[in-house]
């Protein structure tokens, strides 16, 4: 079975310092730590179309990291749309471990699999939830709602409407730029802002979308 090495080690820190995020030493520990319960659980529940574990720390750990400085700068409360295997969610609670961050998914398998991540990682300001976003009703609007590859824009802006308000930030992150998807967004959603994402290791393109709402 594969595990996680010294390369991958090497390979998150050096990445993480190019994106300027600097690891301390007990957030390279959980974050390798989750690498290797994504490693073991993908075989069984499917997690990610990803196999190769040295892909896993380019495409979903700093994949993930490369968005720290823009949910740095933005409130305490956050909700990981479509988390799936838990990216950028579980990094991001890794990273920010004063801060809230909800994990939503409607996968059972999924959502075991994050909550597993939860217990081993001691990750207590996480909270995952096996819903439908349309469902989902939290008791107040969160600061920040995140996506990473979870549907288009319209769809991401129109499922999570009412779980935000004008204060908040939608950030999706994306491969190619969406222009057409950029059409298509709801008349009360704007674009902010949009990130070129430089990930060491990915090949492809990525960017950041960051969305407002207008009303």
């Amino acid at each position: 079975m594969m595990s996680v090495t010294q390369r991958h080690a090497d390979e998150l820190i050096q990445g993480a310092r190019e994106l300027g995020v600097e690891l301390s030493e007990p957030q390279q520990q959980q974050l390798l730590a989750y690498l290797g319960l994504l490693i073991k659980w993908n075989k069984a529940y499917n997690l990610t179309a990803v196999r190769d574990p040295d892909e896993m720390v380019s495409r979903h750990l700093l994949d993930s990291l490369s968005v720290v400085p823009f949910v740095a700068e933005r409130g305490d409360n956050w909700l990981d749309v479509g988390s799936g295997g838990g990216m950028p969610g579980i990094p991001l609670a890794i990273m920010f471990p004063e801060r809230r961050f909800t994990l939503l998914d409607s996968n059972g398998k999924k959502t075991r699999f994050l909550v597993q991540v939860k217990l081993e990682l001691k990750l207590d300001n996480l909270e995952v939830v096996h819903s439908r976003v349309e469902a989902y009703r939290p008791e107040r609007p969160f600061d920040g709602i995140s996506s990473r590859a979870f549907s288009s824009l319209q769809d991401f802006s129109d499922w999570t409407r009412h779980l935000g308000n004008a204060d908040t930030q939608w950030l999706a992150m994306k491969g190619v730029h969406p222009d057409d998807e950029l059409q298509a967004l709801p008349a009360d959603f704007r674009l902010s802002a949009t990130h070129v994402l430089r990930v060491p290791g990915c090949q492809g393109q990525r960017h950041l979308l960051i969305l407002r709402r207008s009303v």
